[in-house]
């Protein structure tokens, strides 16, 4: 069996409880408590209490939240992070950012509003995209 390489350290190290297969399509909110991989597309929300991995085939139209969350695909909808946020050279959001932390590798695409929160005190910080 021939795998995609998607070069992020914590996605090969990451129990993946829910996968969506490339070439599937789901449309509807989708919520789980446990980490959930997308290879295929989402024309919904997703919520999730652990991680959420958007392989490069994947695609979310929709907002995400998420402790974490690692996108090498594309994302058009807003995304709240409450732990980290990794962009890897693939990945591409159209939409708003409010995380926790955030990693964009060279290559990768965003265009949107990103607020860095704080989780030791109740500041924010907003940075434009240009």
């Amino acid at each position: 069996m021939l795998r995609k390489n998607t070069s992020s350290a914590a996605d090969a190290r990451t129990k993946v409880n829910t996968l969506i297969g490339e070439g599937t399509v789901f449309d509807g909110n989708m919520t789980s408590s446990d980490t959930i991989r997308i290879d295929g597309t989402i024309n919904g929300n997703c919520v999730c209490e652990e991680t959420l991995i958007v392989g490069t085939e994947g695609q979310i139209i929709g907002n995400i939240t998420a402790q974490n969350i690692i996108i090498s695909g594309r994302v058009q909808g807003d995304i709240i992070a409450n732990g980290k946020l990794e962009f890897l050279p693939t990945g591409r959001l159209t939409g708003n950012i409010t995380a926790n932390a955030l990693v964009i590798d060279e290559g990768a695409y965003f265009d949107g509003k990103c607020t860095m929160t704080d989780s030791s005190s109740s500041h924010s910080y907003s940075q434009e995209s240009e």
